[in-house]
């Protein structure tokens, strides 16, 4: 690629860096494809996070954008396979009973949440990030719910979600380019 292509891309790359959960230059621009080759390094031993709860919010918000994109992402959902849904479904139950969230809670908002939480914690606002807690769906209250984010355990069902997502992914991915394994 030329050089002036590669200055033209610069722009759309610094993009999709920008969001720490969907935009990993791993995805080139497909939020899904991006989270789930960061799913197994981020949520593949959760004990990873102690001591940074900014860090395991971020992993708890990919978690929860897995779960519901694999669903609702039009390109996706109809490609993929029933048990790399239930494996995240699983994932997501686990992590939630960890973080004391409710398990019936809206997706979308429980991600919204972690991520405010995250971002107040690494502006260093820990008020910001108990206020973005405090709300329903999470039942423990703010500072058990970071108490709890601080100090994670190995969680092996988010684990294996996170290996089926990345399996998954790149199996379509071969299925699109024809390679059969």
């Amino acid at each position: 690629m030329p050089p002036r292509r590669a200055l033209l891309l610069l722009p759309l790359l610094a993009a999709c860096a920008d969001d720490p959960v969907t935009g990993y230059l791993g995805g080139f621009g497909d939020p899904l494809r991006g989270a789930a080759f960061y799913a197994p390094r981020n949520l593949g031993d959760t004990s990873r996070w102690q001591g940074d709860p900014a860090g395991a919010a971020m992993a708890a918000a990919q978690l929860e954008f897995l779960a519901r994109a694999f669903r609702e992402d039009l390109l996706r959902a109809s490609q993929t396979d029933p048990a790399v849904t239930n494996a995240l479904d699983l994932g997501r139950a686990e992590m939630r009973a960890t973080l004391g969230i409710a398990p019936g809670a809206d997706g979308a908002l429980v991600e919204g949440q972690l991520r405010a939480a995250s971002q107040a914690l690494r502006a260093g606002s820990p008020a910001r990030a108990e206020a973005a807690l405090s709300a329903a769906p999470f039942t423990l209250g703010p500072q058990a719910t970071l108490a709890r984010l601080a100090d994670l355990p190995r969680l092996p069902r988010v684990r294996e979600a996170a290996g089926f997502a990345a399996q998954e992914i790149a199996r379509q991915d071969q299925g699109r380019l024809g390679i059969r394994l």
